[in-house]
């Protein structure tokens, strides 16, 4: 079995595990007092599609080989990992946070979340989205990071879905840097353009994960092995 990575569409959804489906955490203002909606999640997904592009990459897991030429339905591969992310005007719940706003010229990653067992594939998850925002010009990636070990905070929400959250560490150790501090929910950035690019970078990365890997391209998609990762952070800052 192997992992397919590939940018999320309409037809993807009815595909999207159960809480990435219906979850809205993010997505619809916590005014309005509503957690679960699949049809407000598909909405917005599907607005946010037309009217800016792609806002989130799925990894799939299933046959590592298709035959040339041949078609893959959504039914063969199950959706194992999923990274959202939109501008900030189009998060309501981002502007609820204590480390509040997300800069302007940031793009919000909100969720990259992983089914059990899947764990390891956050990296790759990143790595497609960060590629995917390079190529469409983005200067930065923020996150709201989370330490789940630090309790309640009566400055930040109440009703916190850690599910749709990033770890802190997660994010640091992904070579984001801390740009407004909080005991538990920090802020991070990602620079996409900083030093000799993130393009290069980028580039770099997957001759790298093409030569420490077997890479299948089959109808169109990348196939990727899940011992692909991301690159070290020294790596990234060369």
């Amino acid at each position: 079995m192997g992992i397919r990575l590939r940018a999320f569409d309409t037809e993807n959804f009815e595909s999207l595990p159960r809480h990435a489906r219906g979850c809205v955490f993010w997505e619809v203002d916590p005014s309005a007092g509503i957690r679960t909606s699949e049809f407000d999640k598909e909405a917005w997904t599907s607005g946010l599609l037309l009217e800016w592009g792609t806002c989130a990459q799925l990894a799939e897991s299933g046959p590592n080989v298709v035959p040339s030429g041949a078609s893959l339905s959504l039914q063969s591969r199950t959706v194992v990992g999923t990274a959202f992310y939109a501008p900030p005007p189009r998060v309501p719940r981002a502007a609820h946070f204590p480390t509040s706003p997300v800069s302007v010229d940031a793009v919000l990653l909100t969720s990259l979340r992983t089914e059990p067992g899947f764990t390891d594939i956050r990296a790759m998850l990143l790595d497609a989205v960060v590629a995917d925002l390079v190529q469409r010009g983005v200067r930065a990636l923020e996150a709201f990071g989370i330490r789940a070990d630090a309790g309640p905070d009566p400055s930040g929400p109440d009703d916190i879905c850690e599910e749709c959250m990033i770890e802190a560490d997660f994010l640091a150790d992904s070579g984001f840097e801390l740009v407004a501090p909080h005991h538990r929910f920090p802020r991070y950035r990602l620079v996409l353009d900083e030093g000799l690019g993130w393009k290069s970078a980028v580039e770099g990365a997957l001759e790298r994960l093409i030569v420490e890997a077997a890479i299948t391209i089959t109808s169109g998609e990348l196939e990727l092995s899940p011992a692909m990762g991301r690159a070290s952070r020294n790596d990234r800052r060369a």
